[in-house]
């Protein structure tokens, strides 16, 4: 059969990547067309766009790029009725995505979602239009199955697929060793992978090394900057760079400051204590908090439904708050708590084969509707 993916960031990438291979086990005859990146093009079939492209965070950016949003949106529209899959299968990325859905429940093509947008999260009446441009949503969050059945909507639980990546996992021993690092304790620095995300964030991260004197800092770096880019932030200070070694980071780290998103939730499964961080743009930050409707901002706290991790949150966001959150998880109470807390949460996960049983049901609800 047929497959067409979009993903639209780093995540979306890898875990269409999972998809695919997953899909090849399952339909020897799938063939891919895709927006996404590195890790999905080298599962093979055609690579339409890359996702560095297309990814655009908060109200502010996405009004300022309009223009090249707007451009995409046509140019996949135009390559989807050309290609005529089987199937069409989104990944999260909903500003994009429901759009795209809309365009192929038109059309008469089946609209698979992996990995849920966040409707829970404001806006909840974007479920009555999902419900009428999707034909399967499969989730990879424990509470989205009862929000979704509140709404009157069947939807498939698969579990999470960071699950599936982190199981496979086999750690470098070299690692310190290959960096220059030393036997202190390591604290991460997760800055994200979007240039506004580093931008805002790491020069805070930065701005705690000389407070932690028995620490090394080591900066997960995305793949999608230079070594150069990073430097402009990191000047005299005492930080390693490590690029597309952000497992090798966690399995090693005692402690990590980490950008509000996916990585909450990977460095909680790898059992390090964190002080969760974000700011946004003055305009974003204001809609948002008009907006959003929901407790927290970290997926460890959401899944969880109560304070796990600390949120440092746009002016909370300082040098002065992370140090002193930091401080509280390196040893004590606090880090054992937070240990125990992150067992809890790794039972409502589950189990890996996230990718594996979204394959099957994908192939299975195509079969029966044939």
């Amino acid at each position: 059969m047929k497959y067409y993916l979009i993903a639209g960031e780093a995540s979306g990438d890898l875990h269409g990547a999972n998809l695919m291979k997953a899909l090849k086990t399952e339909d020897t005859n799938a063939s891919f067309r895709y927006f996404g990146g590195d890790k999905m093009q080298a599962e093979g079939g055609d690579l339409v766009k890359h996702y560095a492209d297309m990814a655009f965070m908060g109200f502010t950016e996405v009004l300022l790029n309009l223009r090249t949003i707007l451009k995409n949106l046509k140019s996949c529209k135009a390559d989807l009725l050309a290609y005529q899959p089987d199937v069409l299968i989104l990944i999260d990325f909903p500003g994009f995505n429901l759009k795209i859905a809309e365009f192929a429940k038109q059309h008469g093509i089946k609209v698979c979602y992996y990995i849920s947008p966040k409707v829970w999260a404001w806006n909840q009446k974007r479920v009555l239009k999902i419900k009428r441009i999707v034909d399967h949503m499969f989730c990879i969050l424990p509470f989205e199955v009862a929000f979704y059945k509140d709404w009157g909507m069947d939807v498939d639980y698969v579990g999470n697929p960071l699950l599936d990546e982190i199981s496979s996992f086999s750690p470098n021993q070299d690692f310190r060793a290959q960096h220059r690092l030393t036997e202190k304790p390591i604290i991460a620095l997760l800055p994200g992978s979007r240039k506004q995300e580093i931008e805002r964030l790491l020069p805070v991260m930065l701005g705690v090394i000389d407070e932690f004197k028995d620490c090394q800092f080591v900066i997960a770096a995305a793949p999608t900057f230079t070594a150069e880019y990073y430097h402009q932030f990191i000047g005299k200070s005492n930080a390693t760079l490590v690029f597309s070694q952000t497992y090798d980071l966690l399995h090693h780290a005692h402690a990590a400051v980490v950008a509000s998103g996916t990585a909450t939730l990977e460095t909680a499964l790898f059992k390090v204590p964190q002080v969760v961080v974000y700011k946004g743009g003055a305009i974003s930050i204001a809609i948002a908090r008009l907006l959003v409707k929901i407790r927290f901002i970290s997926l460890v706290n959401l899944i969880v439904d109560r304070k796990v991790v600390t949120e440092l949150i746009q002016e909370d966001c300082s040098k002065e708050k992370v140090s002193a959150e930091l401080k509280l998880i390196i040893s004590g109470q606090a880090r054992t708590q937070m240990l125990d807390d992150y067992d809890e949460l790794s039972l409502m996960m589950g189990t890996a084969g996230a990718s594996e049983r979204t394959a099957k049901l994908i192939v299975k609800y195509l079969s029966l509707s044939k």
